[in-house]
């Protein structure tokens, strides 16, 4: 079983449609604490590190053979947990095919405490020189946050569009992959729940 820890409910159907059509028979459990992500923006990701090691704890003792991180902004403290069995974070497939694209990349964000962490992030995979630039979008957050994910989504697409002498665009947020659909760029949009999630079946596979 792998178990995911997300900081909003929204992120469990589009998880569960990408086991679906991608992981058929993969058992998933959910964990939500939305507390995490403001408490992170507010005090730092570290202050809410007893937090996440607890819910990982609970996600362990139930029988969690992996635990997927879903969320950017605490998904550093969650993978530096150690709790038995791997913990990963959804962002790090995204940003290795980040740098396999160029040394040259833009980080959208709606939330700002995701800056920081994926950027490091990005560097941490990065074998040579990279020029990250960082874009922070907080009109659209507000629109994620009234309901609207249509508009919050378009918002995105529309930053996404205007972004130009790059390698890649990296969506910092798994909430922000559905603007994917609307980008008219050609230059290469990456999300992170479906790499993540591979990488999470492939953490709980059988192996031999």
């Amino acid at each position: 079983m792998l178990a995911l820890l997300h900081t909003s409910p929204l992120h469990i159907p589009v998880f569960d449609a990408l086991r679906d059509e991608a992981h058929p028979g993969l058992e998933l459990r959910h964990f939500v604490a939305e507390d995490l992500l403001t408490r992170a923006g507010t005090d730092g990701p570290a202050s809410v590190a007893g937090d996440v090691r607890a819910l990982l704890d609970e996600a362990v003792a139930g029988g969690a053979a992996a635990v997927l991180c879903t969320c950017s902004s605490i998904g550093a403290v969650a993978e530096a947990t150690d709790v038995g069995v791997p913990v990963l974070r959804v962002d790090r497939p995204m940003a290795a095919a980040a740098v396999a694209a160029g040394p040259r990349i833009v980080v959208l964000a709606t939330v700002r405490s995701t800056l920081a962490p994926t950027v490091a992030l990005i560097e941490e995979e990065a074998t040579g020189p990279v020029e990250i630039r960082t874009l922070q979008l907080d009109d659209a957050w507000a629109l994620f946050e009234a309901g609207d994910t249509e508009g919050y989504a378009r918002a995105i697409a529309g930053a996404a569009d205007e972004v130009t002498d790059v390698d890649a665009i990296v969506l910092a947020q798994a909430s922000m992959t559905p603007a994917r659909r609307w980008t008219t760029t050609t230059i290469p949009v990456l999300s992170s729940p479906r790499p993540g999630l591979a990488a999470g079946a492939a953490a709980v596979r059988p192996t031999g």
